[in-house]
């Protein structure tokens, strides 16, 4: 596995970059088979749907992508999924015809979306819930013939900063002292 996949963190699990199918669990305690690429889960219809979106694209080995579990009352947040892959954003980063509460795709470019729609299928079994229907349908498509979508997309590129070591000159132990009434002052005050 490149170190460039799946670089937006949440509630993820990787197990086989290499495999074509994604799996978003709704509202349910499911662990797919291992035949999988990625799973977790997705609670809200906006920050939630980005993170899926940005990490599925960043490998384009993934082609499908199962949504499966009890739906997120309110939320909405599987069939907000779907009406995006569906039918986009309006002009104001809505997602168009989302149930959804507050369904706002902001910090994804719109080329990222359209990536997104042109490179997955979506399988919706929303409101399955048994394990072992969910395993044959894994199985159906794990096995499914398929050709990766070119070069992975990188929609969120995300800076690491230089951590501080206890004897760095910047740590904080070094620049503030805690007066007797424990408020914070600067070292040499």
């Amino acid at each position: 596995m490149t170190t460039e996949y799946y670089p937006w963190g949440g509630e993820f699990v990787s197990v086989s970059p290499e495999n074509n199918l994604a799996v978003v669990v709704l509202n349910l305690n499911y662990i797919p088979n291992k035949k999988i690429a990625i799973y977790g889960s997705l609670k809200t219809e906006n920050i939630g749907i980005e993170k899926i979106v940005a990490n599925i694209i960043s490998n384009p080995n993934i082609r499908y992508l199962l949504i499966c579990g009890e739906e997120i009352r309110g939320h909405k947040s599987g069939e907000s999924l779907i009406a995006l892959h569906k039918y986009g954003i309006d002009n104001e980063n809505k997602i168009i015809n989302a149930p959804g509460a507050i369904p706002y795709i902001e910090n994804l470019k719109k080329e990222a979306i359209n990536r997104f729609r042109d490179q997955i299928e979506i399988l919706d079994f929303i409101n399955i819930t048994d394990p072992k229907k969910l395993d044959i349908i894994i199985d159906k498509y794990a096995f499914k013939t398929f050709k990766s979508y070119g070069k992975p997309y990188i929609a969120i590129k995300f800076k690491t900063e230089k951590k501080l070591k206890i004897d760095d000159k910047r740590a904080l132990h070094s620049k503030i002292k805690i007066n007797y009434m424990g408020k914070v002052e600067k070292r040499g005050e």
